[in-house]
């Protein structure tokens, strides 16, 4: 749009530094043209300039012209959505409102004219997050079961941002530990439906959109999990995995090369959202895992209920146990948010109707305390905006 009056658009300081050369008496015209994604803005200018050998023939003075061009545009984005859907998100109509603040956030940072330029990832996570088929089959994972396609992490995984696709990692097993009804497996620690995988470097919004607006609630609380894929998905390591994406009709052949290196010009930026606080999360120990009737069995039966009703109390260690306490969950989040943040990650965070601990946790994670969203009820929404109104600003590079 043409604004007839420049002076907010131009920055006060060079407003001035004009000012005080007098040089701003011979500006004739700035105009400003200013989309979403770009801003040029040009001047022009006109003096009168003396003569020194001219004047005895009639020209004391002549005029001198310039102009000039400055033009701000579009940086590449990269933009990973990490959104807690664990059960707790099912009560106070949590979900409804992360399902609408999430999918604002994609209608205000994805635009006609951002087309190209800013990449996507959405991450949902539970005590789990689903990579899905397509990301899996491109990772050093030896498959255990079909059921779901999560990766299992070790401690050292959370020191950096990586997830190459030359290391060995091991699939999760697929269960749930506890159930309320007969015991069949609705709500397993893996979430296995596909608006529950991963969707990585789109900019479709109307897919991301639909993603987001089918998400439920389910299963426990593993932050440090959702973190780790969500920064992992920025880090260049993981670039030759995007390329068979891409090549698989998965993601947008406009990002083909990403991610792009550190430094290299792309803002990356993390928006952590939780409503709770790490919990202690559970494996099934190898010996009850080890065969595909057993694999079968734990698809069909949460592990706790079966366990309980069919196992002697001594021997119920055999089948299951504590992989990761909560305080370790929230060690593994810090290791992994520093990592980031030292790779020039810009890391956000929502704390959404959290306990004092929860936001300290959360505020931590987050690139600085103004970085940290602390909410309830519908300011989740206004936080999102916040957010992407501010990335907005930061996506215009000089």
């Amino acid at each position: 749009r043409r604004q007839s009056n420049p002076k907010p658009d131009i920055l006060w300081s060079t407003w001035e530094l004009l000012d005080k050369n007098n040089i701003l008496e011979t500006l004739t015209s700035v105009t400003v043209d200013q989309g979403t994604s770009y801003r040029i803005v040009t001047a022009e200018a006109s003096t009168q300039m003396k003569t020194q050998f001219l004047g005895s023939i009639g020209f004391p003075t002549f005029e001198v012209t310039a102009r000039g061009v400055a033009e701000e545009s579009l940086g590449d984005a990269e933009i990973s959505l990490v959104l807690d859907i664990s059960g707790s998100m099912g009560s106070n109509q949590k979900m409804s409102r992360l399902r609408t603040a999430a999918q604002d956030f994609i209608d205000t940072v994805v635009l006609d004219d951002t087309l190209g330029a800013v990449s996507v990832n959405i991450v949902p996570y539970t005590a789990q997050v689903n990579a899905g088929a397509a990301i899996m089959d491109n990772l050093d994972v030896t498959r255990l079961h079909g059921f779901s396609s999560c990766v299992n992490f070790e401690t050292e995984d959370f020191a950096s941002t990586t997830i190459s696709p030359t290391k060995h990692y091991t699939q999760a097993p697929h269960f749930e530990l506890y159930s309320s009804g007969s015991g069949t497996v609705t709500n397993p620690s893996c979430p296995m439906r596909s608006y529950e995988e991963i969707t990585a470097y789109s900019q479709n919004r109307s897919a991301l959109k639909s993603q987001i607006g089918q998400l439920q609630d389910r299963a426990n609380t593993s932050i440090h999990i959702g973190m780790k894929w969500g920064v992992g998905l920025l880090d260049p390591a993981f670039a030759p995995v995007v390329t068979k994406l891409i090549a698989a009709g998965k993601s947008d052949p406009a990002f083909a090369g990403r991610p792009a290196a550190f430094g290299g010009g792309a803002l990356k930026t993390v928006i952590l959202m939780t409503d709770g606080v790490n919990v202690n999360t559970y494996g099934i120990r190898d010996g009850a895992y080890g065969t595909p009737s057993q694999r079968y069995h734990w698809h069909e039966n949460a592990l706790v209920n079966w366990v309980n009703n069919n196992v002697d109390s001594d021997m119920r260690d055999d089948f299951y146990y504590v992989r990761s306490t909560s305080s370790n969950a929230d060690s593994l989040l810090s290791n992994v948010c520093t990592a980031a943040k030292n790779k020039g990650v810009l890391v956000w965070s929502v704390g959404f109707e959290v306990s004092n601990h929860g936001a300290s946790v959360m505020r931590s994670c987050a690139s600085s305390d103004s970085h940290f969203f602390r909410v309830e009820g519908v300011e989740i929404s206004e936080a999102f905006q916040s957010i992407a109104r501010e990335l907005n600003q930061l996506k215009l590079t000089q």
